[in-house]
């Protein structure tokens, strides 16, 4: 009987287990409900806790703002030295912001400065405004962008993090666009002032991100807080290469927002490093070709660049030169006609393409009669 009765229970605790909502793997300990770490590159994983879970982000929001602002000045919509004015709605912003007035005017170069550095809700307005028009316009642009970016659990309504109904993200999302956002380098003058002025010294502005003070190598990026959100936190560090991006989301204080920030990235700095990989000699060797007006065909081969590797692991990587056998004309320069590989054990961790540095045409009786008639022509009777 007692047999019959505890085989029940195991079978039903067997049963209940599989409704249990899995875990995220997590190799640090922290405070935060939503967390992820990512080297910036690569976007490798390297840590995570619930980092779909969505949730408000607050001004962390405004790292997507930054993007659409960094691209337009990279496409010449805006340059640093254009002047804005701040229109009723840009003055209406609550929350942190420089006390800007409607009509007053002010640099691009301050706009982005009072945004990244203070967290201006009206400075980012002002800034939406000036790209698109209209705040709601750009944010249609902040949805699109995301979208490209593959930030599959984010609906931005606002540029500036402020809770509104439906103004959701999730920890990874925030990572991503974070390491979009730090491949334009100019943006890190920006998220790495610690006090600096505005109007002329009569403005002080002070970085709200703390790790600034203490945390070596830190570049960035963007705190946020809210009712909704909680305390919340996108941070970019880099050492000897390896750049990693943290995001926290939903800490109960600031002080847990950076304690956890900082966890990990001394995670990420301590377990893992950047190994420069090379190309194989025989990756740029010359190949025949057969059936072509020239026998000879060169080869070009991207630059293999770095990878993230494990120290613990003491990962060795193998690499494979692959090249087409019996290449046949015609062969166009740009075609691919082989690959690199770089494996870990049987894991394929990356592969760059061998592609053809010369054009090589078909033999036929046109092109073989054409190259003779020239040859003719050079020379002199």
């Amino acid at each position: 009987m007692y047999k019959k009765v505890f085989s029940l229970i195991i079978c039903a605790v067997i049963v209940m287990s599989a409704y249990i909502p899995a875990q995220a793997k997590s190799n640090v300990e922290v405070s935060a409900p939503s967390a992820v770490l990512i080297e910036s590159e690569s976007l490798k994983v390297l840590s995570e806790k619930n980092p779909h879970e969505k949730r408000a982000c607050a001004s962390v929001t405004k790292v997507m703002t930054l993007l659409l602002v960094m691209e337009a000045l990279d496409s010449g919509k805006l340059k640093l030295s254009d002047t804005l004015t701040s229109s009723k709605h840009s003055a209406s912003m609550g929350g942190s912001d420089i006390w800007l007035e409607e009509g007053e005017k002010m640099s691009v170069n301050d706009l982005i400065k009072a945004t990244a550095v203070a967290s201006a809700n009206d400075a980012a307005v002002v800034l939406a405004e000036a790209i698109c028009g209209s705040e709601k316009t750009f944010v249609n642009e902040m949805n699109r962008r995301a979208k490209q970016l593959g930030m599959k659990h984010t609906v931005f309504k606002n540029c500036n993090g402020l809770d509104e109904d439906g103004h959701l993200t999730c920890a990874y999302d925030v990572a991503l666009m974070s390491a979009e956002l730090i491949k334009h380098k100019k943006i890190l003058d920006y998220t790495s002032i610690w006090i600096d002025e505005l109007r002329g010294g009569k403005t002080q502005i002070v970085n709200t991100n703390k790790l600034l003070k203490t945390y070596n190598g830190i570049t960035g990026l963007k705190t946020g807080t809210t009712d909704d959100a909680g305390c919340c936190m996108s941070a970019t560090a880099e050492r000897d290469g390896l750049s990693l991006v943290a995001v926290v989301l939903g800490c109960k204080s600031g002080s847990e927002r950076f304690a956890d920030s900082a966890a990990l990235l001394d995670y990420g700095f301590s377990e893992y490093t950047v190994k420069k990989l090379s190309l194989p000699k025989n990756a740029l060797n010359s190949v025949k070709v057969k059936g072509g007006m020239k026998e000879t065909l060169y080869t070009r081969c991207e630059n293999p660049g770095t990878m993230i590797v494990s120290r613990a692991s003491g990962e060795k990587l193998l690499t494979e030169c692959k090249i087409k056998k019996d290449l046949q004309a015609p062969v166009k320069a740009g075609d691919t006609i082989g690959e690199v590989n770089y494996y870990s054990g049987k894991d394929l961790l990356k592969s760059c393409k061998i592609k053809a540095k010369n054009t090589i045409e078909k033999m036929t009786f046109h092109s073989v009669a054409s190259a003779v008639f020239k040859k003719m022509l050079s020379y002199s009777f």
